[in-house]
This record gives structure tokens, C-alpha cells and sequence, in this order.
């Protein structure tokens, strides 16, 4: 198959290896991209946990002038894909929690202390969970810094629609509710719904896949639990049988 990536660099590419290992051919359009020019400045004195609920909190504070002092703080992450990612910026301290943020809050529950000192919740502009609700509702004391911001696309690009109009596209990977609303709207302006229906739809999770019924495709694949290490598994099968 030819799979479409919609996640943006750094990731992309590293999917990207996941699936040619596979034996797929990628192509590699991007459905956002991540702006660390961040309003707000990241304060984690007197702070005794960080939480990361993506790769790109884990980014933006690594290469803060808070970086030094972040990595000696336990770190909770959302996913072993998160949690990896904190290992490689120099966390030495990180637990690791389930793929969803509102399972983190059970794991953060029993792991920190009330009145330990505040939490730090390294969060992107536009947040799927109010985790920082729960958690108040806890009785914990949580700042919740704006470190990254997603920038959806308005269009795709003249190199890639060619190979979508031409049916030269197989299949599309979505990660997010978000990726996959920007990417049924952009299928919709660009007159595509015919093209688009054909292609099989793997989505990290239910949630994601909700978003394609405008376009009622034919194929939609979701996990039984939404990481990237079972969606992958879903494209392992795939190339499987192609072969």
C-alpha cells in the first residue's frame, strides 16, 4: 500500500520508518504543524510533578530556559510514546500512564501528594480533555502553561493532490479527532469525497474515526487501544496480505 502521514515532523519521518519496514511505500503531506513560539511563560518553581500529554510538551520544555531544573522533576506522560520521548530529552524520572489523558488522572491520583506543591501540565493551546479540571476537582493545585500550539493546514499541496485524484493513495493515517476534522474539510474543498471514500482509514481511535462520517468511507480501521504500536499492528496486517 501507499500510506499518507498527516502528522508533522519529527514524527512524520519516524513513522514514516515504521511503515516502509513494513513494506509500504509512504507519502508524507502533513495535516499541521507545531508552533513552540508559546504565549506563556513555563514557571515549574516549588512545582513537584511535571505532565506531559504529548511529544510536543515533552519538546517545548526540553528546550526552555526552565529545561535544566524541568529534569530533575518526576514527569507523568501520556503513552509509552510520550514517555519515550521524555527519556531522550534527559527525564530521568518519568511514569509512564495509559494512552488516554483521562486515564492519566488516576495514575497522578495515586502517585502525587495533594498538598505536595503544585502540578505542571505542559499543555498545547487547544486541549481534547480538561485534565486540569479533574485534577482540581481533586483537590490538587495545577498551572497549566500554553508551551505549543498546533496550526492546522488550509489546503494540500500541488505536489500531493495529483496522487490523490489519480488514486495513487491507498490508505491515510489520522492520530487525532483534530487531524482528522481538518483532514475530512479539506477533502470536502478540494472536491475529493470520491477519492477519498476508496482509501482505508486508520484511525488511533474511535473518537478519530467519528469524524469521517461526513465522508462515509469504505474502510475504516480503529485499535483496540489507541497507541501507535496497535495501529501499526493494524498496517502490519495489511502489508501481510498484499503480500
Amino acid at each position: 500500500m501507499r500510506v499518507w502521514v498527516t502528522r508533522p515532523e519529527p514524527d512524520a519521518s519516524a513513522l514514516k520508518r515504521a511503515l516502509l519496514a513494513q513494506g509500504h511505500d509512504v507519502v508524507i503531506e502533513p495535516l499541521m504543524w507545531i508552533d513552540f513560539d508559546a504565549p506563556d511563560p513555563i514557571e515549574i518553581d516549588g512545582a513537584q510533578a511535571l505532565i506531559a500529554t504529548s511529544r510536543n510538551g515533552v519538546r517545548a520544555i526540553a528546550a526552555s530556559d526552565v529545561a535544566e531544573f524541568a529534569r530533575t522533576l518526576p514527569l507523568f506522560a501520556v503513552g509509552r510514546g510520550t514517555a519515550q520521548a521524555a527519556k531522550e530529552a534527559g527525564f530521568a524520572d518519568v511514569i509512564v500512564g495509559p494512552a488516554r489523558s483521562a486515564d492519566l488522572v488516576q495514575v497522578i491520583e495515586t502517585r502525587a501528594e495533594i498538598h505536595g506543591g503544585p502540578l505542571v501540565h505542559l499543555a498545547g493551546e487547544t486541549l481534547a480533555h480538561d485534565m486540569a479540571g479533574e485534577l482540581r476537582r481533586l483537590g490538587f493545585v495545577v498551572l497549566q502553561p500554553v508551551v505549543y500550539a498546533a496550526r492546522m493546514a488550509e489546503r494540500l499541496s500541488t505536489a500531493f493532490l495529483p496522487k490523490l485524484v489519480l488514486g495513487e493513495i491507498d490508505a491515510v493515517i489520522l492520530l487525532s479527532p483534530r487531524t482528522a476534522s481538518t483532514y475530512v474539510e479539506l477533502i470536502q474543498s478540494h472536491q475529493l469525497l470520491r477519492s477519498a471514500r476508496k482509501l482505508h482509514h486508520y484511525c488511533m481511535s474511535q473518537a478519530v474515526a467519528d469524524q469521517l462520517v461526513p465522508l462515509q468511507p469504505d474502510v475504516i480501521k480503529v485499535p483496540n487501544r489507541p497507541n501507535i504500536h496497535e495501529l501499526l499492528a493494524l498496517t502490519g496486517l495489511s502489508a501481510a496480505r498484499s503480500n
